[in-house]
């Protein structure tokens, strides 16, 4: 097999390390830019220690035209040729190598902190762009000079109960020339945390990576696990993590609209959805007793099962809140109000998502059809499709119309699957991980792609264990999608994408 093809696996497929070809950095370079030009984006780029003056870089992309995924990797000491001149969706996961190894992507246009974390290995040339362990969100920020120029500075510290993060925005007048994010105050080190694992914490460090994706995060991680251990878990218990992952991706939905709808000062649609929102998750606590789902799905299966009687109460329950959402929603599109406000505010177009790799309803905001549960299938997916929801305006409205359509595929989507669950165990007992292997698995989140990559080593424990939030790739989306806008525009157009502060920091 050529280094240049690199190695084809599929959503939750594992495969043996010493199976895959390593490449000369040239070769890395060109085969990861000729797939992303070919219509793949970068699902995941990370460093793993080989010794103490070396990393081994994996580059992980999901190519939709295919179905499946390509694997490249390379090694390198104190530096390589940047990606991102040529990939700006590559722009972070430059970043974080530099932060986490010391390599330096020779050419990268603005090579900073992304969460001001202690480097993983030590070397001379750290002091560069990693600053000391407690100096959190001191960089130098990106400035424009001009007579009537001003600088806003948010954050991290907001009013009410929401993540810390800080927004820097360089503005003339009322109007935003560039917006800066910068975040790592929720850092809590959890992929190191999970090597030497799988144990009885694993699971819950997953759940708690971003609170509400409880359910995407612990069925990525299942998936994976799964996959080292040769586990396949039956229809049922497929079944029921996928309707797990749809209840949770309603809730948050209808949260979106509601709080958007809050930012406009529509108060009918806000307050309903307020309440809406904890309906649905009142649905996932009547499978598991959580409401946000902890505990439902688990390695091998769904550690909890539905009985007729239940699956009857939820699909009336379901039927009642879909029937009071249609309403309340219904008052956003039909007043002209809240559509001005809508319409036309927060614009990326499809070619700037391309650029940026963006997923989830901001890419599908966009026109792009990006949705792991349809280019990607895994779990119950690969035999029940769930329709594909885009729009091509890019703007706010188009952020919280993707929203409505999905909340209505997904409402359809538990309703054919519980009236047709078969009578099958939920549970499968799962074997030791296969040792020096590696699993990718992807699940399509409430924000989009999520991406759990598990490295073994010779004992079948994680050697290495990365996630990418979507959030990790949405962030410069916000950034760009306030360019040209109204400072007062920000609280609006940062709901439309409702990103993890948590979820990027890890």
């Amino acid at each position: 097999m050529s280094s240049l093809e690199g190695v084809r696996l599929l959503n939750g497929q594992v495969m043996a390390c010493a199976s895959i070809p390593e490449s000369e950095m040239t070769d890395f370079r060109e085969a990861v830019l000729v797939n992303l030009e070919n219509g793949a984006r970068l699902s995941a780029f990370f460093g793993q220690p080989l010794t103490d003056d070396t990393v081994k870089l994996w580059a992980i992309l999901a190519r939709p035209r295919q179905g499946d995924l390509v694997l490249f990797t390379s090694r390198a000491d104190q530096s390589y040729p940047a990606l991102t001149p040529d990939c700006p969706q590559a722009h972070l996961f430059e970043r974080e190598l530099a932060e986490q190894w010391g390599i330096v992507p020779e050419g990268h246009p603005w090579l900073k902190p992304v969460r001001f974390q202690a480097p993983y290995r030590e070397t001379g040339q750290q002091s560069v762009f990693c600053p000391p362990a407690g100096t959190i969100g001191i960089t130098d920020f990106f400035r424009i000079e001009g007579e009537e120029v001003h600088e806003v500075a948010v954050g991290p510290v907001h009013a009410g109960i929401i993540e810390p993060g800080h927004f820097r925005f360089q503005c003339s007048g009322e109007e935003v020339l560039h917006l800066e994010i910068s975040l790592g105050y929720q850092h809590r080190g959890v992929e190191r945390a999970l090597c030497g694992g799988p144990d009885k914490r694993t699971v819950h460090y997953m759940e708690t990576l971003a609170g509400d994706s409880t359910v995407g995060h612990a069925t990525a991680y299942a998936q994976a696990l799964e996959a080292l251990c040769g586990c396949r878990p039956g229809v049922r218990a497929q079944t029921l993590r996928a309707v797990a992952l749809e209840l949770e991706r309603m809730a948050n939905h209808t949260g979106d609209l509601g709080a958007l709808a809050g930012d406009v000062g529509y108060l009918p649609t806000a307050s309903f959805c307020g309440r809406l929102r904890g309906d649905f998750l009142n649905l996932t606590a009547l499978v598991c007793g959580n409401r946000f789902g902890r505990g439902w799905v688990r390695p091998g299966g769904s550690a909890f099962d539905v009985d007729p009687p239940l699956v009857e109460t939820i699909l009336k329950l379901l039927e009642k809140v879909m029937k009071d959402l249609a309403g309340a929603v219904g008052l956003l599109w039909d007043t002209p109000s809240v559509m001005a406000r809508f319409e036309g505010i927060g614009v990326l177009s499809r070619a700037q998502g391309e650029e940026l790799g963006l997923v989830g309803p901001a890419a599908r905001a966009c026109g792009l059809p990006r949705d792991v549960r349809f280019e990607l299938p895994a779990g119950k997916y690969r035999f029940s499709q769930i329709p594909l929801s885009t729009w091509s305006s890019g703007d706010v409205f188009a952020r919280a119309w993707v929203r409505w359509l999905e909340l209505q595929s997904s409402a359809e989507f538990i309703r054919t699957e519980l009236e047709s669950l078969q009578p099958e165990p939920v549970q499968n007992a799962l074997s030791e991980p296969a040792p020096s292997s590696l699993a990718v698995s992807l699940v399509e989140g409430w924000r989009g792609e999520i991406c759990h990559v598990a490295l073994t080593d010779e004992r079948g424990r994680f050697s290495r264990y990365k996630v990418v939030d979507p959030s990790f790739h949405n962030w410069m989306g916000l950034a760009l999608a306030l360019r040209g806008e109204q400072i007062s525009d920000f609280p609006l157009c940062n709901k439309s994408f409702n990103l993890s502060y948590c979820g990027h920091d890890l």
